[in-house]
């Protein structure tokens, strides 16, 4: 007697359908970034590809952090400004305190402290006197700057063991491959945040606030609470990637992260996120900051000037934001 195998019919157009929808631009920065690494690491020869691609995380460990937080604010529909200042002025803090003799776990507290405060205080203004959020958080980041500034204009060095056993100290994954701990940091945030997207109630009135605010409000979701959290939530990112920043370069500059905001959004939205809200995915702002890694890169290995970092990042952002344009107008 014999018996039958039932196997499971996947209907393809629906998966094409979805693709070509919400998933059409992280599927393409996916795919460009595949191309692009592979396209410099046979050009250039590298000794091992795997520890270049190590080497990416490493070197933009921070700017993954900045850009989950930025993932959160884009996807109610806002931006913010301030972020790139709040970074600096976390590695002024964390410099300023632990030159003043304060312990490293405390001196990185009050640095932690600093960026969800003004994040709470510009959502606040955002949500109930409805000013604009980039009016907002450009007021933000001229304070978070300024206050850079009275604090120290020079550089800062930071001689703590802890934070340089951070800074320079390898985590070995195998053999002689190794990442540093400010990925293990990144990784972690990376992991929380599409937790708190995708498998809690916060995560699913972010989406709902960013689709449409007044449904959002008719289903009983607490929609203002929400919009004002994403900018804790992003201040809170950015004062992390400042210290994890500070660990790298075991420095503090009040000119740190001068237009790190607009790398923040540029991953967000090569990477697939709306900046109308509603649409986008943590994971898609990573693989939007290994693109503009591996164009740093290429820029870096080939001898370029690096203005031609900020111009190919310009031109895959027009390209992305008319890909986008395309896939809202899609009818559905």
């Amino acid at each position: 007697m014999s018996t039958q195998i039932s196997v499971p019919r996947i209907d393809a157009s629906a998966v094409l359908r979805r693709v070509r929808g919400r998933y059409l631009s992280p599927v393409a920065s996916l795919l460009l970034f595949v191309v692009l690494f592979v396209a410099v690491v046979t050009r250039y020869d590298f000794a091992s590809t795997s520890q270049v691609f190590l080497n990416l995380l490493v070197d933009n460990s921070y700017l993954i952090v900045l850009a989950v937080g930025m993932t959160f604010v884009i996807l109610t529909g806002g931006i913010d400004l301030s972020v790139g200042a709040v970074v600096a002025l976390s590695t002024v803090i964390v410099a300023t305190a632990l030159r003043s003799g304060w312990p490293a776990p405390l001196a990185m507290a009050a640095a932690l402290v600093v960026g969800p405060l003004l994040g709470l205080a510009m959502g606040l203004i955002v949500e109930y006197f409805e000013v604009q959020p980039f009016i907002v958080t450009l007021a933000g980041m001229f304070l978070a700057r300024g206050l850079c500034y009275v604090i120290s204009v020079n550089t800062l060095p930071i001689k703590d063991p802890l934070m340089r056993a951070l800074g320079l100290n390898y985590v070995y994954l195998y053999e002689d491959k190794f990442i540093r701990w400010t990925v293990v940091i990144a990784v972690v945030v990376v992991l929380v945040a599409v937790y708190v997207l995708h498998q809690t109630r916060f995560g699913r009135t972010v989406y709902a606030v960013g689709g449409n605010r007044q449904s959002a409000q008719l289903m009983g979701l607490r929609a203002a609470r929400a919009r004002v959290s994403v900018y804790a939530i992003s201040g809170f990112c950015a004062s992390l990637a400042g210290i994890l920043l500070a660990v790298q370069k075991l420095s503090g500059y009040s000119l740190n992260g001068v237009g790190l905001e607009l790398d923040a959004i540029a991953a967000a939205v090569i990477g697939g996120v709306l900046l109308s809200g509603g649409v986008g995915y943590v994971l898609g702002s990573v693989i939007g900051v290994l693109v503009l890694g591996t164009i740093q890169l290429f820029v870096t290995t080939a001898n370029l000037d690096s203005y031609w970092t900020r111009i190919m990042t310009g031109a895959l952002l027009l390209v992305f934001v008319l890909v986008q344009r395309l896939v809202v107008r899609r009818p559905r």
